[in-house]
């Protein structure tokens, strides 16, 4: 910081100095606002929509089946939850290493084939951005990348935003480190992909709260979007955020825990942060 110099200023230079620092100070301000989403693997209810709009301006949509679900309670929802004032994170459940052994390159286009369509079949407009949820951490392996960029380029190029959920989170490899979101960006080539990354280790991560802090704040000035909070609590990870229910969830406001409708946090530089919602 240079050393503050005291000096007088004429009255009208005076006068424009400080207009002009109260206009940068605003436009700062804005610039920095953050918003408050959630996600979850089941749908939460028509019922408790109202409520959980209190708190949030944007949730999770699944194209496909969650993580470790056999079936997608989320479709044919789109237009309930914007009538109740949600935009939305539209998410794609990508694929584990494990089956990716075999032609990547061919699973990440029919795979992106699919997101394209299950997108159009819920409503969601052209340009929308689609998250491919990845949830193996640390480096990707060849033919992780090849799926990854694979399914970019065929959602890029149907008109649709390309985006990558994908973790946050230092990894150990060797005597350094790596994490998944920069290595998958240094690896683009290019291509243009938002950023949802997961880092729900405190610090940084405030745990269970729901202020709406900048996601930069996650330890990646580029991420779009920042999963702070995750239900339940992962231990491994979390063990020193301590304001999780004791069950270890993370309930929002209005909502008792007998209800069981805990929610990941998110917060992200737009409200709408998949600009999924109908003009």
């Amino acid at each position: 910081m240079l050393p503050f110099v005291k000096r007088s200023l004429p009255r009208a230079q005076s006068r424009g100095v400080l207009c002009a620092s109260i206009l940068f100070l605003a436009y700062t301000t804005a610039k920095a606002q953050s918003y408050l989403g959630f996600d979850r693997n089941d749908y939460p209810g028509d019922e408790n929509l109202k409520i959980l709009r209190q708190t949030f301006s944007y949730t999770g949509y699944w194209l496909n089946s969650p993580p470790g679900e056999k079936s997608n309670s989320w479709l044919g929802k789109r237009q309930v939850i914007q009538s109740a004032g949600f935009s939305f994170l539209v998410l794609f459940n990508g694929r584990r290493d494990k089956e990716l052994k075999r032609n990547a390159p061919g699973i990440g286009q029919s795979d992106g084939l699919a997101a394209i369509t299950a997108a159009k079949r819920e409503g969601f407009p052209a340009g929308t951005i689609i998250f491919l949820d990845i949830e193996e951490g640390g480096r990707m392996l060849p033919e992780q990348k090849a799926y990854i960029y694979a399914w970019v380029d065929v959602v890029a190029k149907a008109g649709f935003g390309a985006g990558v959920y994908c973790s946050g989170i230092p990894a150990k490899e060797g005597k350094s480190t790596i994490i998944t979101a920069e290595d998958i960006r240094e690896n683009a080539k290019g291509r243009k992909i938002s950023f949802w990354v997961t880092n729900d280790v405190c610090p940084p991560s405030p745990g269970c709260g729901f202020s709406a802090p900048s996601p930069s704040k996650s330890g990646l000035d580029f991420a779009d979007v920042w999963q702070f909070t995750q239900s339940p609590r992962r231990k491994g990870f979390a063990a020193r955020c301590h304001n999780y229910h004791a069950d270890g969830n993370c309930y929002p406001p209005g909502f008792d825990p007998a209800s069981q409708l805990h929610v990941d946090v998110n917060t992200a530089t737009t409200a709408d942060p998949s600009h999924g919602r109908e003009p």
